[in-house]
């Protein structure tokens, strides 16, 4: 099995930073665990790292699909695979960094995945559908299924249902492990993490506005950009109604919804074993030495 090392944890915690920081100190190259930062197009809301921060360092799964499509979990790991090749052949250290928590448990416990080809035509009539009434029919039709998926994830849920009506139901994951790996998250503060949401987003606010009106003059609809939800969402909203006077209340609004966006990051992380949380980068660098060195 190869060595890989995954950085996660909540949103603004310091995860890219880290993981650039060990990429150069252990020759690595990083693999993006975003789903969000998979797309191209969408750079500020979803957090990805600067141009001068990938020619550091080689990062592999950015940028790759285009958003008018959908990009699945087995499309990832298709892709993933490729791309850890093309590292191993290179004598480099995997590093995989995101705060994607599928994506994590996909890799750590060797997911492989049925092999259903995209419906676009089926897509476009479950789009259609609110979350609540998808849920429903993925409840009724496969409850196990529904067990494990997030009700508020309309990508997920839309996929799920396209398996479903592929085989009659989502067939029970075969786990196949193919790396040994090592997780660490940054250890910081609720407090700290929360003002530092805070910040980030108001710095970013311009930007993003920005960005959504460049998505829709290469042909995204609103509904679409909002379907990437929280700063997608609601500053796709604010655009779309027009309403200058009102920004500080979806300032507010996306606020409140990426603090439960990283409370639940939290939550979920807190589920997965062998979890090895870092003070600082020199802490984390001791624990990749040691790891390394097995």
């Amino acid at each position: 099995m190869w060595k890989t090392i995954f950085i996660t944890g909540p949103t603004a915690s310091g995860k890219s930073d880290l993981a650039i920081y060990l990429a150069k100190k252990f020759n690595g190259e990083i693999i993006n665990a975003d789903s969000r930062q998979v797309y191209k197009y969408l750079d500020v809301g979803s957090g990805k790292v600067s141009k001068k921060e990938m020619n550091e360092v080689p990062h592999h799964l950015l940028s790759i699909a285009h958003p008018k499509r959908n990009y699945s979990l087995g499309r990832w790991l298709r892709d993933v695979h490729k791309a850890v090749r093309k590292i191993i052949k290179k004598g480099k250290v995997l590093i995989f960094c995101g705060g994607t928590i599928l994506y994590l448990r996909a890799i750590k416990e060797g997911w492989v995945l049925p092999e259903v080809k995209p419906n676009y035509k089926l897509r476009k009539e479950l789009e259609k559908k609110t979350n609540e009434e998808l849920y429903k029919e993925i409840k009724k039709l496969d409850p196990q299924r529904a067990k494990n998926l997030d009700p508020r994830n309309k990508r997920r849920l839309i996929r799920a249902l396209e398996i479903i009506y592929t085989l009659g139901k989502v067939p029970k994951i075969k786990k196949e492990p193919k790396y040994e790996v090592l997780i660490i998250a940054p250890k910081i503060d609720k407090e700290k993490l929360f003002k530092k949401i805070k910040r980030r987003l108001l710095k970013r606010v311009p930007g993003i506005i920005r960005e959504i009106k460049k998505l829709r003059k290469i042909g995204l609809s609103y509904k679409r950009i909002i379907s990437f939800g929280l700063e997608y969402k609601w500053f796709g909203l604010y655009v779309l109604q027009n309403e200058p006077p009102r920004l500080r209340d979806f300032i507010n609004l996306c606020h409140k919804d990426i603090l439960r966006f990283a409370k639940r990051q939290i939550r979920e992380l807190r589920k997965i074993e062998g979890v090895v949380y870092v003070k600082n980068k020199k802490s984390a660098v001791r624990v990749v030495e040691n790891f390394l060195k097995k």
